[in-house]
């Protein structure tokens, strides 16, 4: 199969439009056209071989909005011209005890969409079918994309902490993750708290679904709410005060990171005093996103995007990396 795809040969290279193609469709395996494709941190982070595991020439994007366009033939949950979204990963090993569990976000040998592998960016993108998820009718394609990246990033934790409507919870930045984070737990019933370094988006925090809003950078405000959550959620990918966090759980409280901060510190004192704990996770399995996706879809939750063309590729690239946008960037295919 031939096709376009947006490419770069070296983590200091550009991205350009090239011809590109993939060997024969495996019995498992499905091509998406791709309409939309949302740009993450973690595509520029790949590009530039920041966690060295990045071969080059490289096809980034991983949130991909698009329908199947061809199915091998043992797919027989997903027709040909459905829509159709893919995230991090498009594949797993299917037989590994995480995957048999329905944890194959955990599978060791887990395919990443765009490590070893071409991606979104691109006129279609190929992945096993497990892991294209199809979208519900009043799911929009054009804001979909991050979904399937940073939108089950943040629901995963959700399900995984077996947080109920009765929860106080806490979300620590809201930005790219925080924002989706916001409106998943409001709309879950919890009672819901954002925490940010700027004072100014407060406003903003209670119109995404915070009941509550505490300035991270005012200590007496932290102090304020020692013992106040079941859950915080960190999404930022910076060290914080860690012992403040910890004192603001509720006794067999949580502090969940999904940012990528360096490093987590806390005595085991404070830990074991309230029988707290400190976790983290990636993104979720299939299941977990579909179910994503479908609550979305009953509670119209959408990621907060701006969308650029495809063939401005690099621009996109430099506005995420130099301006750092407040949501998400998504890519319009135009390759026509």
């Amino acid at each position: 199969m031939k096709y376009q795809a947006y490419a770069a040969d070296s983590a200091e290279g550009k991205l350009s439009i090239r011809d590109w193609e993939l060997g024969e469709l495996g019995p498992n395996e499905v091509d998406i056209d791709v309409d939309y494709c949302g740009l993450c941190h973690s595509d520029v982070s790949m590009l530039k071989n920041h966690w060295e595991m990045t071969g080059y020439p490289i096809v980034p994007g991983h949130e991909v909005v698009g329908r199947v366009s061809a199915k091998g033939e043992s797919v027989a949950h997903l027709e040909v011209g459905q829509r159709v979204g893919l995230g991090w990963l498009a594949g797993s090993c299917g037989t590994c005890q995480p995957c048999l569990g329905g944890h194959q976000n955990l599978c060791a040998d887990s395919k990443g969409t765009i490590v070893g592998r071409a991606g979104g960016f691109a006129e279609s993108v190929r992945a096993e079918a497990l892991w294209a998820i199809p979208l519900p009718d009043g799911v929009d394609s054009e804001a979909a994309g991050p979904l399937f990246c940073g939108g089950i990033t943040v629901f995963n934790p959700i399900v995984q902490n077996n947080i109920s409507p009765m929860d106080r919870v806490a979300v620590v930045g809201i930005g790219g993750l925080g924002h989706m984070a916001l409106q998943f737990l409001n709309k879950w019933g919890c009672e819901v708290t954002a925490f940010s370094t700027s004072p100014d988006k407060e406003d903003q925090a209670r119109e995404l679904g915070a009941h509550h809003f505490v300035n991270s950078r005012d200590d007496s405000q932290l102090d304020k709410v020692a013992g106040s959550y079941d859950l915080i959620l960190s999404t930022v990918n910076v060290e914080l005060d860690w012992e403040k966090y910890v004192a603001a759980l509720r006794p067999q409280g949580t502090l969940h990171l999904v940012g990528a901060a360096p490093k987590v510190e806390s005595s085991v004192f404070a830990l074991i005093q309230g029988q707290k704990s400190i976790s983290a996770s990636p993104v979720g399995s299939p299941g977990i996103t579909a179910r994503m996706v479908e609550f979305s879809a009953r509670h119209h939750i959408a990621p907060k995007v701006e969308v650029m063309p495809m063939s401005e590729i690099n621009e996109a690239f430099d506005k995420l990396e130099k301006d750092k946008p407040a949501h998400r960037i998504v890519l319009k295919a135009d390759f026509n």
